[in-house]
């Protein structure tokens, strides 16, 4: 992991140079994410786990068995690095270990907005060789990357100009030898309504890397095309028994999400959809219901080496019916085959929090994305942990471990967090409902310097809260940016800088604090703010909220 970070960082430098500072670096000592959800507090019985098992956002999970491991890929949007690859044991478990996009040269997502970028990403595995195929949506279109390693490093993408206009791509190896790509598209003849959409397949040669062959049409509009179903997408094909199962997300990703399965003896169909369809949703339960998982759908299905079936898949954690800010998590559940048909999650059962585990499943009771947790970095290492994200690819390299031994120095950007470049922040997924996220810092003493910590959705939806000095003073203030509105919502005034500031942000649901300690203990600034601010439901996308330490400048000097 620390050797991934080491060439992320050295690429950076090698692509983009030696970057030149004229300002002073800021210097973080620490940063601390804890989790405290009441619903991780119910106990765990020996054998369970808690659901989601990546909390935080983690969206369309793709998954995958090689012998006794198991691999797993996650959209990442405008993040960078992209597509995150974890690994595991036993399912519940998981690692991160490395990046399928880690290179400024590989794909390009300046000027792009949070949830465009790197959509659905799948990973397969044939003949030694790990696949994973995934749409950049603005910025070159459908691709497909390899590695004999799953750590990478990963190969330079290989563009698939035969499926543009198509979204969620995904391979498919027959017992033949042959491979196939299914995918999203425009149905022929063009959309009827909207959100009407089809599922296409064809043939793709594994040494040339390229389509071949003519493309069919498995699925036009969705299960039930009388009722207009929308969003048909993130098409899965597998083979079992003799059959071939196509299975789709459908409803589109908010609370009408589900998933839908069809099978045939023939993998060019005619596919028959499943009489339980959907076999996978939450959208037919109360929305008053306590804790409630909504969004459901998404799925990807893998056997485990006792021949059991396990179903990946996306949900969201909500409060106040509709409002989620941790995004959209990766959730896991036991299938079960029925008459040949695969089933997630009985109609009207909601997705449980705690479940029976894989017979493999480890005895290590907390999973490191998993359940309440507290997780810290002491910037002791020379390369960035490499769960830190950055917001786009950097122009430039503003990081630094080693300059100040234990220290993160973040050199000031101009760009603020309404940017559509890349600001100097550095980000982690808020994972839980109720968490507190902190960070020790050396306040800046160059007055056209603020630096602090952050709450970010997208780049018209954050809170930013921040120390810069005027004149002989230093300024404590919380930003927020809603929409076009963007306002200053609580200040105060330190007479001087203390030698280590710490701040914190605190949130529980819609409610979000500020507060600060300057060496006698922690005092509120700002408490019970909106932070439905955070939501999907207010900011829109997909992503969720990232939290982190940022530095800007002012103004230029």
């Amino acid at each position: 992991m620390r050797r991934l970070l080491r060439r992320v960082t050295c690429g950076l430098a090698l692509v983009l140079g030696t970057a030149v500072h004229a300002q002073e670096p800021v210097l973080f000592d620490w940063f601390e994410y804890r989790g405290h959800d009441a619903a991780f507090e119910q106990p765990l019985p020996p054998g369970h786990y808690y659901n989601p098992v990546l909390t935080g956002f983690s969206p369309d999970p793709s998954v995958v068995r090689v012998g006794d491991r198991y691999y797993l890929v996650n959209s990442s949007f405008v993040y960078f690095p992209g597509l995150p690859v974890y690994e595991s044991r036993d399912l519940v478990h998981w690692a991160l270990i490395g990046h399928v996009i880690d290179r400024p040269s590989q794909v390009k997502l300046d000027g792009q907005g949070m949830s465009r970028g790197l959509y659905a990403p799948a990973i397969s595995h044939h003949d030694g060789t790990f696949y994973v195929i995934n749409t950049s949506v603005d910025s070159g279109g459908n691709f497909i990357a390899t590695a004999t390693n799953p750590a990478g490093p990963w190969s330079d993408p290989v563009w698939l100009p035969g499926l543009a206009g198509g979204i969620d791509p995904s391979l498919f190896f027959d017992d033949d030898g042959k491979a196939y790509v299914v995918n999203n598209g425009v149905p022929e003849g063009g959309s009827r309504y909207d959100g009407h959409r089809a599922i296409w397949m064809q043939e793709f040669d594994l040494r040339q890397h390229a389509l071949v062959g003519p493309r069919r049409v498995l699925l036009d509009g969705g299960v039930d095309p009388a009722t207009k179903p929308i969003w048909i997408e993130g098409p899965h094909v597998y083979k079992r028994d003799g059959w071939y199962y196509l299975m789709c997300a459908e409803g589109g990703t908010g609370p009408q999400h589900s998933e839908v399965v069809l099978r045939s003896r023939a993998v060019w169909g005619p596919y028959t959809p499943y009489s339980g369809n959907p076999t996978l949703t939450q959208r037919d339960l109360p929305s008053d219901r306590n804790q409630p998982i909504v969004n459901a759908g998404h799925a990807d299905l893998v056997e485990a080496q006792d021949g059991s079936w396990w179903a990946v898949f996306l949900a969201s954690r909500a409060y106040d019916r509709v409002h989620y800010n941790t995004g959209r998590e990766t959730f896991l559940l036991p299938v079960t085959w029925k008459d040949g048909w695969p089933s997630i999650l009985p109609k009207g059962k909601a997705v449980p929090q705690v479940v029976k585990g894989p017979a493999l499943l480890a005895r290590e009771t907390q999973a490191p994305h998993s359940g309440n947790f507290t997780w810290r970095d002491d910037f002791d290492k020379p390369a960035l942990d490499a769960s830190w994200m950055f917001v786009r690819t950097p122009a430039q390299p503003w990081t630094d471990l080693r300059a100040h031994p234990g220290q993160l120095a973040i050199h000031p950007q101009a760009d603020d967090l309404d940017t559509l470049h890349n600001p100097s922040f550095l980000a982690r997924p808020q994972q839980h409902l109720a968490f507190d996220a902190s960070t020790q810092l050396v306040a800046p003493v160059q007055a056209n310097v603020e630096a602090g910590l952050a709450a970010f959705q997208n780049e018209h939806y954050w809170y930013a809260f921040g120390i810069h000095r005027e004149g002989q003073q230093w300024l404590l203030t919380v930003r927020r940016h809603r929409g076009a509105d963007s306002a200053v919502l609580a200040t105060a005034t330190l007479a001087k800088a203390p030698q280590h500031l710490q701040l914190k942000i605190s949130g529980d649901g819609g409610r979000y604090g500020f507060a600060y300690d300057e060496g006698a203990g922690w005092q509120w600034l700002l408490r019970d703010v909106d932070g439905t601010v955070l939501s999907t439901d207010v900011a829109g996308g997909f992503v969720g909220t990232t939290l982190g330490p940022y530095a800007r400048l002012l103004h230029q000097p």
